[in-house]
């Protein structure tokens, strides 16, 4: 008897858990069922809305809602196409400048040109989270440093294609080529802004980011690209690891080709070439 009592109780509360969600709290309560494929649709209306009611303020370097005389952030936007877990997506990226590795006292030095989606980044970034078409979040996190990022370890997935469109910079250096006595200094390094929608952000199907209240939310970064390792090799097999994307959708971690283990993409595996 005692055994069914615990199972009703357990029952009611699992009800009334679940009765209490709502859009909002899907953020925090990964383990609700997510239509990702209607959440990508919905998330695409509220960041274009978004994009549509606010510019960007060059003097206070930051999005601002719109006012007369300015343009969109929409209208000088970069839509970029990105598939994870299968569904499709688009990422806005605002450019707000290229980047220029040019080194002036060593212009003769090539020109790494832009990351492929899995270089390891070095970057400076602050987010927020997009709360709505006209809101957003005080800053979640910020690195003013400046941070290396590899594709196995990036909770972002956003991020591997926003930063696509970029350039590193040049090492500050002594006018007689020594590197620069004090701290590390990178100039003219890309600069822009990502709006990431949802599912190439926290989501729940990823089970490292079931903790954060972050979880299916659209995203906001401001990103400044310092430098990037030029043909990332994850496995050390000899071979760039954007070269291990068999099915060319961005996406590494889905390209399982090695029968004798099925759970470890050719790029993180060096069996594999």
């Amino acid at each position: 008897m005692n055994k069914i009592k615990n199972i009703i109780v357990l029952i009611a509360l699992s009800t009334a858990f679940y009765s209490c969600s709502d859009n909002n709290n899907r953020a925090i309560n990964p383990f609700l069922s997510v239509d990702h494929q209607a959440l990508a649709m919905s998330d695409n209306d509220t960041l274009v809305n978004f994009l549509k009611n606010h510019y960007y303020d060059a003097t206070l370097d930051s999005v601002k809602p719109l006012v007369s005389g300015q343009a969109t952030l929409f209208d000088n936007i970069i839509i970029m196409d990105a598939k994870r877990n299968d569904i499709n997506y688009k990422l806005y990226v605002y450019k707000i400048s290229e980047g220029d590795p040019t080194d002036p006292n060593n212009p003769s030095k090539p020109d790494k040109g832009y990351p492929s989606v899995s270089d390891s980044i070095f970057a400076k970034y602050s987010g927020q989270a997009i709360n709505s078409t006209t809101e957003l979040s005080a800053t979640f996190d910020s690195n003013t440093r400046g941070s290396w990022f590899t594709y196995n370890t990036l909770a972002v997935r956003g991020w591997s294609f926003g930063f696509k469109n970029f350039k590193g910079g040049y090492l500050k250096k002594e006018p007689n080529g020594d590197v620069f006595n004090g701290p590390i200094t990178y100039l003219n390094g890309g600069k822009g802004i990502l709006f990431i929608p949802s599912g190439l952000s926290y989501t729940s199907i990823d089970s490292r980011n079931y903790t954060s209240t972050l979880v299916n939310r659209n995203l906001l970064f401001y990103i400044e690209l310092l430098d990037f390792v030029k043909d990332t090799d994850h496995d050390n097999d000899g071979k760039p690891s954007h070269e291990e994307d068999a099915n060319n959708d961005g996406d590494l971690t889905n390209d399982l080709s090695d029968p004798d283990n099925p759970t470890i993409a050719d790029y993180l595996n060096p069996l594999i070439k």
